[in-house]
C-alpha cells in the first residue's frame, strides 16, 4: 500500500470526549502517528480538503474544520463496530491540479482497501478527483450528484464547481457508465444541458419528485459507486448563511435521509460532501455536515449485503412479458430487504465489462408499470448504454 501520510496534515486542538462520544473511538492522525490502514477490515476514512480555487464565489481557504468538533461529540450509533479513521487535512497544493492528484491517490488506495473515504471538501469540482481515484481499478463506475444544477458546463470553459461534468466525460479512457442527479431545479438548468443529459441516457429525480415521494431517489443512490453532495442544494433558510442562497431545496432532515440511503447501498464506495463554507460566527452548516456523516455511517453499518450477484436463489424472481416487445423484463426482489432490481440484457461480446451494471436498482413501481404493459424508463436507458 502506498504511503498516504505524505498528503496529510495532522489534526490539532480537538476537544476532549467522553466514553460515549464518537471522538473517543475514532483513530486520529496525530503529529506523532498516522493511522495504520493495513488491516484487512473494511472501514470509514474522513478527509478534509479545503480546496476552493474552483469556486466562483471567491470563498477563501479555511484550514479550521469545525464540523469535526460537532461530529465527534455525537454519540456512537448502535452496533457501530467498523473502524473509523480521521486521516486529517489535505492542504491545497501549489496548483489545483496538485490537490486533485493527492486526493485521487488517496481515494484509489482506500477503495482498494475497502475503506470508504468521506471527503468533506471545498468546491464540487473535486468530484473529478474522486472519479480519478477509480482509474487504477479499471472498472466502469456510476456517479450520483445531489445538486440543484446539472454542472455540465462546456469543455471549452475552465473547470469549476458549476462546470465539471463535461471535463469528467472527456477523460480517456472514460470509466463512467452512468450519472444520476437528485434534486434538480429546472430554473437552474439550461435547455441545452437538459437535452444533452437526456441524450446521454442519464437519470434524474427532480426536487419536486423527491418531495412527492423520497423513495424515488433510493434506486439512484443504490446504483452509485460515487456520491457527490453539493451543500448548496439545501434550502437557504435551513442554514442561515449568506454562502447558501437558494430559496428552495432540501430540508436538513431530508439530506440526512439521503445520507442514510446512500450508506445502506452495498455498491457505494466513496462519498464527497462539497461546497462546505465554514462560518465560525454561526456554524449551523458544520452541524448539518456532522449529522449527514453520522447517518451515512449508520447506513454503512446496517448494509444488507444483498446486491444480487452470483446465485439468486434467495430472491423472488418475476418475469413480465410485454406486448409487442421481444425481451422479457426480469425483476428480482430481495428477501432480506424487499428491495428490487431489474435485469437488463447486454451483448455477450462486452464480456465482463458491464457485469456490475446490468442489474439495475429499481422499485416496486417499475414492476407495476411493466405489469401494465409499460416499459420502465430505467430499463430502456440502461439497455441503450449497454448496447
Amino acid at each position: 500500500m502506498k504511503d498516504l501520510s505524505i498528503y496529510f496534515k495532522a489534526i490539532l486542538d480537538l476537544d476532549e470526549f467522553n466514553e460515549n462520544q464518537l471522538g473517543n473511538t475514532v483513530i486520529f492522525h496525530r503529529e506523532e502517528s498516522f493511522p495504520d490502514l493495513s488491516s484487512s477490515k473494511a472501514g470509514i476514512a474522513i478527509i478534509y480538503v479545503p480546496e476552493y480555487r474552483g469556486d466562483k464565489s471567491g470563498f477563501q481557504f479555511k484550514e479550521n474544520a469545525t464540523f469535526r468538533n460537532h461530529f465527534y461529540t455525537l454519540n456512537k450509533g448502535v452496533s457501530w463496530d467498523l473502524p473509523i479513521y480521521d486521516l486529517g487535512t489535505i492542504l491545497p497544493g501549489e496548483t489545483k491540479e496538485d490537490t486533485f492528484f493527492a486526493l485521487s491517490q488517496v481515494v484509489g488506495e482506500l477503495v482498494k482497501k475497502r475503506i470508504i473515504p468521506i471527503v468533506i471538501g471545498g468546491s464540487q469540482d473535486l468530484t473529478l478527483a474522486l472519479y480519478k481515484g477509480y482509474e487504477e481499478l479499471e472498472q466502469m463506475v456510476n456517479l450520483c450528484c445531489i445538486d440543484a444544477k446539472l454542472d455540465l458546463g462546456s469543455p471549452e470553459e475552465p473547470m469549476n464547481a458549476d462546470a465539471f461534468l463535461s471535463h469528467l466525460l472527456l477523460q480517456r479512457p472514460c470509466y463512467l457508465f452512468n450519472h444520476a442527479n437528485i434534486g434538480l431545479q429546472a430554473p437552474y438548468a439550461s435547455a441545452v444541458e437538459i437535452e444533452l443529459f437526456e441524450k446521454l441516457y442519464f437519470d434524474s429525480c427532480r426536487l419536486g419528485e423527491f418531495n412527492t415521494d423520497k423513495r424515488k431517489a433510493e434506486p439512484h443512490l443504490r446504483n452509485a459507486d460515487i456520491l457527490s453532495l453539493d451543500l448548496t442544494a439545501i434550502r437557504a433558510a435551513e442554514i442561515q448563511s449568506s454562502s447558501y442562497n437558494l430559496p428552495n431545496g432540501f430540508f436538513a432532515d431530508q439530506i440526512c435521509q439521503i445520507g442514510k440511503y446512500a450508506g445502506i447501498s452495498d455498491k457505494l464506495t466513496s462519498f464527497g460532501i462539497f461546497n462546505y463554507y465554514p462560518n465560525n460566527e454561526f456554524d449551523l452548516i458544520a452541524k448539518i455536515v456532522a449529522e449527514i456523516v453520522w447517518y451515512f455511517i449508520d447506513g454503512v453499518v446496517h448494509r444488507k449485503g444483498d446486491f444480487p450477484t452470483g446465485s439468486k436463489r434467495d430472491y423472488l424472481k418475476f418475469s413480465v412479458k410485454l406486448d409487442d416487445f421481444k425481451d422479457t423484463i426480469v425483476f428480482y426482489k430481495s428477501n432480506k430487504s424487499e428491495r428490487w432490481w431489474m435485469e437488463v440484457p447486454y451483448p455477450p461480446t462486452k464480456g465482463l465489462q458491464y457485469e456490475r451494471h446490468h442489474l439495475v436498482p429499481c422499485d416496486a413501481t417499475d414492476y407495476e408499470r411493466a405489469m401494465k404493459n409499460e416499459l420502465p424508463d430505467l430499463w430502456w436507458k440502461t439497455y441503450q448504454k449497454l448496447s
